[in-house]
Parts: structure tokens; C-alpha cells; sequence
């Protein structure tokens, strides 16, 4: 009995939220197209990509070519990815907050072409890529005075100088702008249009 009023419950409450029925269909097919519109979005932003640890996903917005091709040519190419400078490794809370807050501000400022001549890391970015320095480096940082309590801090904040003050072309050299890298191999971007809708309109073509 107490199974079937708390079902007797949940179906008023869920009622209460339905349109009219003279409404019900049009609100169900507009439904439908909102919910294909945000899907297609998110395809066509290759949304599942950004899960993965693989450098070709920055590919996905142009601009990141010179960024790209210098890492590919660069000393950390076959040792370290995007991410292993990028994104912050101390949790994985940290490592996917940071990851979604930085993605949403890039896919804003490439979405409404924001983004100046020369891109150049922020603070925070900056602030990662130190600890991750450290991260990978450690042995080597630990034998430096300035740096000995990095061996004991989990999320080392460094004072004075940082790595990329005398590192700083390690791993993209002078990345000034798009034609920085004009000769590059790159992957080329997927096309948006399926293939089997591109085949059609090829066809199509007189």
C-alpha cells in the first residue's frame, strides 16, 4: 500500500509539470528538435575529445596550429602530452575542474573569435605548469637550493624565478602568431558534414 501512494504521489506531481494536452505534442516535438540541435553542438564540437589526453584534440580549434606543430618537433614530444604540462595531476577533482573551467573559457573566446594575434598562457596556466615542472623534473629540482623544499611539498608554489623564466621556449620555441608555423604538418581538421552526407551532395553536384 505504501508502494502504490508513493506512486500515486509521483504521478500527480509529474502531471502537475505536463502542458495542456492540446500542447502536449508540439512541446514534445519541440523538445525533440532542441534536444537533436544540442546534440548535433555537440558533436560538432567533438565535446568527448576533450576526455582524452591526446595532443590533436587543441587541433580542434585552428589557431592552436603553431602551439601544436612546435610541440610535435619539440624534446617533450614522445614523453609528454597537452596535459601532462597543462592540467594540474595533485587529484582528480583538481585535474578535471581546472580541465572544464579552462575548456569552457577557450571554447567561449574561439566561439566568438576572441582570441588576440598572440596567445600568450595566463597566470593560472602558468602557476600548473610550474608544479608540473616539478612534477617530472623533481630529481633534478631537488638538487637546486632555492628548490629543495619542492621535494616535500605536494603543490610546490615557487618563489622568485620560475622554470619557464629561463626555459621559456621549452617546448614551443617563439610562437608569435598563426604565421609562425607556416610550412607545419598538422592534422587537418574532421570535417563537420558526416561522410555520407558529403558523398550525397557530391553526387548531387551536376
Amino acid at each position: 500500500m505504501r508502494g502504490t501512494s508513493m506512486w500515486r504521489s509521483l504521478s500527480k506531481r509529474l502531471k502537475a509539470w505536463l502542458p495542456p494536452p492540446a500542447w502536449q505534442i508540439p512541446v514534445l516535438i519541440l523538445a525533440a528538435i532542441l534536444i537533436g540541435l544540442s546534440g548535433l553542438v555537440l558533436h560538432l564540437a567533438r565535446v568527448t575529445s576533450y576526455f582524452s589526453d591526446e595532443p590533436r584534440t587543441c587541433m580542434n580549434c585552428h589557431v592552436m596550429t603553431p602551439q601544436y606543430a612546435t610541440w610535435q618537433r619539440s624534446s617533450h614530444a614522445h614523453v609528454a602530452t597537452c596535459n601532462d604540462c597543462h592540467v594540474p595531476h595533485d587529484s582528480f577533482l583538481r585535474h578535471y575542474a581546472f580541465k572544464a573551467q579552462d575548456g569552457m573559457r577557450h571554447a567561449f573566446i574561439f566561439t566568438f573569435r576572441l582570441e588576440p594575434q598572440v596567445i600568450r598562457i595566463k597566470s593560472a596556466g602558468a602557476s600548473v605548469v610550474q608544479e608540473n615542472c616539478i612534477r617530472c623534473h623533481r630529481p633534478l629540482v631537488e638538487q637546486l637550493p632555492m628548490y629543495q623544499f619542492a621535494a616535500t611539498a605536494t603543490r610546490p608554489q615557487m618563489p622568485g624565478k620560475k622554470c619557464i623564466s629561463c626555459h621559456e621556449e621549452t617546448p614551443h620555441g617563439q610562437v608569435n602568431n598563426l604565421a609562425s608555423t607556416p610550412m607545419s604538418r598538422v592534422p587537418k581538421l574532421t570535417p563537420a558534414m558526416p561522410r555520407w552526407l558529403s558523398d550525397y551532395t557530391q553526387r548531387s553536384k551536376p
